[in-house]
């Protein structure tokens, strides 16, 4: 998917590189978008993505809870970067690549609705956001395309990416860390 950038990643081409015939991939997956869903969410397994999640699971606290998502998502996507950049061009004309794409991004789409649910329970979100505002803005702020943007074509370090997006997500979410 890296090499190709998504795109032209046919069945055929993955039983090849997998020396098996195309049958036996159609017996574990039934289609293109389940073997793209399937590979991405290997990826994460490779890459430890259960383990890296524990120190945000194990959060006291929607203020915590959002803190350690931020670092735990920012410092994630350089590792996944390849990969979601070859999704991001295939989605638009390619349904397998928008299925993947679509899967892993409801993940982190779920993870920001539960962050704010949870500063909500807490008394901690700012008063001025509804649930559906505030997890819409969390999502888009984590974006893959944001820190590309931040990263690659503005120059900026990983860390000062991390320490940034920290301090704005507590900053717009947060109850009185407004002019903190």
């Amino acid at each position: 998917m890296e090499e190709r950038r998504g795109r032209g990643v046919r069945m055929s081409d993955v039983a090849e590189a997998a020396g098996v015939s195309r049958q036996a991939v159609y017996l574990h997956f039934t289609s293109r978008a389940e073997l793209m869903v399937a590979t991405v969410r290997y990826g994460d397994q490779v890459l430890g993505l259960e383990e890296r999640r524990r120190r945000f699971r194990a959060a006291r606290g929607g203020v915590e809870l959002l803190e350690a998502y931020v670092d735990f998502w920012c410092d994630y996507i350089p590792e996944i970067y390849g990969v979601a950049r070859a999704l991001l061009e295939a989605r638009e004309s390619d349904e397998a690549a928008a299925a993947a794409w679509d899967d892993r991004m409801d993940a982190v789409r779920a993870s920001c609705r539960n962050i704010i649910e949870v500063l909500h329970r807490d008394g901690m979100l700012a008063s001025e956001w509804s649930f559906e505002e505030a997890t819409d803005l969390l999502w888009t702020m984590l974006s893959i395309r944001n820190w590309e943007s931040l990263t690659i074509e503005c120059g900026w370090s990983q860390g000062q990416y991390v320490d940034r997006v920290r301090e704005l997500a507590r900053r717009t979410f947060v109850r009185g860390a407004e002019g903190a």
